[in-house]
């Protein structure tokens, strides 16, 4: 959803419905406006908005992994226990953030559904009793702040470039939620990294490799994710990643990637030849047009617009 305006009526309407915890404590007609931009999945958002107005706000969502960063020069965040580093991002599943702005802020914020985080967070950790804890509300640190906003960026120009690439039932949206979440819980201090210490499943035997590769190569199409994998075989996550490197010497995502390249080349050579190299590499789950280029260059000696181009 894309919203523009300078009416203060209609900010304050909109503001009201999307925001229903904050307040708007003042609208300076003569410098109003509001520039929303946000995108969801079932689970799964991400927001972007530019408001010109003092604000008061409170987030405690019980039912939510709510992240965010507020970026401004007059105000800021806090909770009960004190003040929140602006040069850092925040997470609550429940503790009461409040926030307030004179002016003008910028927002950013990613946001699961608290049943879809900690399904995923299961999935990740092999751990199916997890339930995911923010043991403190701030980014560990600066430099985890930063790669916060830089998995905001790339969510964001994921879904600029494609309205449906948070959609989980695609290649591309159920990688993208997957990465998400896992960067989301090592970038602030949660309860996934006790999880992940905990000895994983180690008993696979070949049998759980062959069973996991037979569920890729029929399923590399659709979006299906390692987590999906490690369910169809029987075993954790973690467990299959140990699986695969001892009988393999590589990993499940790696066999993935190759699955869904060697779909993507397939489809190249005897496909109907009305779509663009991006459109093929997104269908096929890559995110990036050069990576995938890249990729198919060096597993198949070439770039795969000359293999377009020869088909056509």
């Amino acid at each position: 959803m894309r919203f523009h305006s300078t009416d203060p009526d209609d900010v304050a309407d909109v503001w009201t419905r999307f925001a229903p915890t904050s307040k708007l404590l003042h609208i300076d007609p003569q410098r109003c406006r509001l520039d929303w931009f946000s995108a969801s999945a079932p689970g799964f958002s991400v927001v972007r908005y530019r408001l010109s107005a003092d604000v008061q706000s409170s987030v405690a969502p019980d039912d939510q992994l709510f992240t965010c960063r507020i970026i401004t020069d007059a105000g800021g965040s806090e909770t009960q226990a004190g003040r929140i580093d602006p040069e850092r991002p925040w997470m609550t599943n429940g503790t009461p953030v409040h926030a307030r702005w004179d002016d003008t802020a910028t927002v950013h914020a990613i946001v699961f559904d608290r049943e879809r985080a900690e399904g995923l967070a299961r999935q990740l950790s092999g751990d199916d009793t997890l339930s995911v804890r923010v043991k403190a509300p701030e980014a560990v640190s600066r430099l985890a702040g930063e790669q916060w906003s830089r998995l905001f960026q790339y969510l964001a120009a994921a879904v600029a470039s494609d309205a449906d690439a948070l959609d989980q039932s695609t290649p591309l949206g159920a990688e993208l939620q997957r990465h998400a979440l896992a960067t989301l819980l090592s970038v602030f201090p949660t309860s996934l990294p006790d999880a992940q210490r905990r000895s994983a499943q180690t008993s696979a035997a070949p049998l759980t490799v062959r069973r996991a590769l037979s569920y890729i190569e029929a399923h590399a199409h659709e979006g299906i994710t390692i987590d999906d994998v490690a369910r169809a075989a029987h075993i954790s996550t973690r467990g299959l990643q140990y699986a695969f490197k001892r009988a393999l010497d590589t990993s499940p995502s790696e066999a993935l990637r190759r699955a869904r390249l060697a779909g993507a080349h397939d489809e190249l050579r005897y496909g109907s030849g009305h779509d663009s190299v991006t459109a093929l590499a997104r269908r096929w789950g890559f995110a990036s047009g050069s990576r995938f280029a890249a990729a198919y260059r060096e597993a198949y000696g070439e770039h795969p617009r000359e293999a377009l181009r020869r088909r056509g």
